[in-house]
Order: structure tokens, then sequence, then C-alpha cells
């Protein structure tokens, strides 16, 4: 198939040659290509660390650049004197774990923890996930902040939203809570002289009225082992991060959190056109190599017959590719449906065939994010109406790749 032979070749070379030439080298081929067819928590390494915010390396990071105040714009994705162009994540502020060992500061309890989220953010999206996959959910309470953000930051949604429609997007329910209608508010409570930005996933404490931890690829972590004494044997054996695997599952996290999950907005957020074609070859070389793996390997999933988590890390980013990030992030030298279909199909598959994917992916958040908080991207806060539908079925093809395979 066309399409398949692009991208393998796009892999190989692209592993022998400097970003520029890629870059020409894939303008050529793909205009060509269209025209011819149309503790014992298991230990965070620096490549398992890779989240919606932070660094403690570059796989440490955060969804969003580092404020030095909170005068700053939140809407400022890179700061207006920063003349390289490039979004800088910042780091995750809150570091602490949840733990089932004896005498644990954040002890692992049933009815303790509430976890905040946004359906719009593939960061948070990954931890909810999670949460289903482990059959937490009579175990850590959740809900979702309305799909707006502003220049405070997410809100809360009230009972004048008719917009944001979605399971648990509601005022924030902890109690004690009833006044706040922003989730700065809940940072400031934890630290009135916090200067970051207010992201999501936020894991509180509603006991000690703390917040634990902001960092996604950490409560990953902690949803996976540490409440494992608490739910049924089935959830328990569900293992998202296989001894046998590990070392593969971090070398996996370690370039697609920055080639790819973090990619896309390094190529969306650039404020040059050099930092914009650097960031967005380096992108599609990424996919490539995604495709390639997802083509030659045995599946359903990334390692065969089990869910790991580099399906619930990678899936958030994949599924929001053709609905936003192909038009909003100028991510569009290909789209998933019909430039990669190896990819394509372990994205629906997931999507149509694990509930805990499909329950927790709402594209009118998705899409409304990105197209009516990005006011710099986006002036006028059009959403557009396609793709449609959102995720083709699991039978369905697009005519070029269905062509293709005949």
């Amino acid at each position: 198939m066309q399409s398949i032979r692009y991208s393998t070749s796009l892999i190989s070379i692209s592993r022998r040659i400097a970003a520029p030439s890629y870059r020409a080298l894939a303008s050529a081929r793909y205009i060509s290509s269209i025209s011819q067819a149309t503790p014992h928590l298991p230990s965070l390494t620096r490549a398992a660390t890779q989240h919606t915010h932070t660094p403690t390396s570059k796989a440490i990071q955060a969804p969003y650049s580092t404020m030095s105040s909170v005068a700053q714009k939140i809407t400022d994705w890179v700061q207006p004197n920063d003349k390289s162009g490039e979004f800088k994540r910042q780091q995750s502020s809150f570091r602490n774990f949840v733990s089932r060992e004896a005498g644990a500061e954040f002890p692992a309890e049933r009815g303790r923890y509430h976890l905040y989220i946004s359906y719009a953010c593939p960061w948070a999206t990954r931890t909810v996930i999670a949460r289903k996959l482990k059959g937490l959910e009579d175990i850590i309470s959740y809900s979702s902040v309305h799909w707006h953000m502003g220049e405070k930051g997410w809100r809360f949604a009230t009972k004048e939203d008719t917009d944001a429609e979605g399971e648990e997007v509601i005022a924030d329910p902890v109690p004690g809570h009833e006044s706040y209608t922003h989730l700065r508010q809940l940072y400031f409570q934890n630290d009135p002289d916090y200067t970051g930005r207010f992201t999501v996933p936020v894991l509180y404490d509603k006991i000690q009225q703390k917040i634990v931890n902001n960092e996604s690829s950490e409560i990953l972590r902690m949803l996976e082992t540490e409440f494992d004494d608490l739910v049924e044997p089935k959830y328990r054996a569900v293992d998202l991060y296989p001894e046998p695997l590990r070392k593969e599952i971090d070398a996996t996290h370690e370039w697609q959190y920055d080639q790819i999950n973090n990619g896309v907005y390094k190529s969306g957020f650039a404020t040059t056109q050099e930092a914009y074609e650097r960031n967005v070859t380096t992108l599609f070389a990424a996919l490539d190599r995604v495709e390639e793996h997802l083509a030659t390997k045995p599946g359903p999933y990334w390692f065969g017959d089990k869910i790991t988590e580099v399906d619930v890390r990678l899936y958030p980013t994949i599924i929001r590719f053709d609905p936003v990030y192909v038009q909003h992030f100028k991510c569009n030298i290909r789209d998933i449906r019909s430039g990669y279909p190896a990819t394509h199909k372990w994205m629906r598959n997931l999507y149509w065939n694990v509930a805990a994917f499909r329950e927790t992916t709402n594209f009118l958040h998705i899409k409304n994010h990105y197209t009516k908080s990005h006011k710099q991207i986006n002036q006028f806060a059009i959403t557009p109406v396609g793709p449609v539908p959102d995720v083709l079925r699991l039978e369905e093809e697009v005519a070029a790749v269905a062509a293709a395979r005949k």
C-alpha cells in the first residue's frame, strides 16, 4: 500500500539525515503521494515520568510553559520575549505519593481521594482511563472541569452551562469547596504563593485537604499499583507496567513523550517558522516509527495482547490528532485515518472495544477546548465541523486506504 511504503521509507531515511533534509523530503514525497493516490511502587525512571507537565529531565514535563508570575498571561504558551519560538513545559509542582505501605503520609484508602481532570486534556485523560481499567470507580471519585480555559485557567462547570455535556462535568464536589469557581483556587489553597500554571490532572486528599500530585505519569503509576488491596481480583490482575516489559515501556515513553505527546504542542504553539518546522517534522518521523511498529508486530495492542502504559499514554494524543491537531496545531503532513492505517486500526480498536478508552473520550470537550481557548491560534473561536465522523467504525476505512488494500 502506498501510504505504508511512504511512511516506512521516511523512517529509514529520517534515521540517517538531519531534520532540514527530512523536511524537504517529506514535502516532496507527500505531494507526490497525493498526486498519485489521493517503595514497592514501581520506580519512575526518566522515561516513565513524562506527563502533562514536568521535567526532572526533558521526559518529566508538564503541559504548559513555566510562569515566573501569575501576572503573566496563562494563554501565553510561549513567552512574548522568547525569541526561540519554542514551547517549553513547566515542572509539576506537587509530587507526593499515595502508598499502601503502613504509616504512609497518603495511605491508599477507599473514598479518600478525588481526581480532577479535563476531558479535553490528553494528560488528564490517561489517568481517568487507568481509573477505569483498574476498577477504581468506587474508590477514587473524579470530576471534570469545563472545557474552556480563560485568563484564570480551568473553571468548574455551573448549572447554567449547557455546552459541556459529559459524565461528572460539575462544580467542585469536594466538601468545603462550594465557593470554588476555578481550579486555581485549589492550588492557592495548598500554596498561597503558587506561581505556576493550574494544570490537570490533580489528585487531591479530601481528608488532609492537600494536593497529593499533579504529575500525570506519577498519578498513573499510583492508580496502577497502590490501590490493589482494595479492588477485585480481576482488576488486581490488570498490570499496565509488567516487570518483563518495563525497560521497553520506559524506552518507548522516552521518545513518544518528547516527539509525539509533547510534539503536537511544540508544533502548535511554536511562534517561529523554524521552531514549527523543526518540531512538526520530528513529530511525523515519530509517527512513522509508531506505524512501522504497529504494522509489523503482533497486536492488537502495542505489546501484543495486553494493554500497557504505552497504549494508555499514546492513545489520548492519537485520538485527538485528526479532530484537532491536524488543523489547529498545523500537524498536517498527514492525518491518521488516511496516512497511518496500522495506527488508525490500533486506535479504533481501543476506542470501540475497550470501554475505558471510549467512555473517557469526549470529542465535544476536545474540539471546543482547543479551538475556543487558544485565541492566539484561533482568534474568532470557530470550531471546525469535521472530520466526520470523529472516529470511524472498525470496519470502515477512508476511500483511499480501502482502495489501496484491494
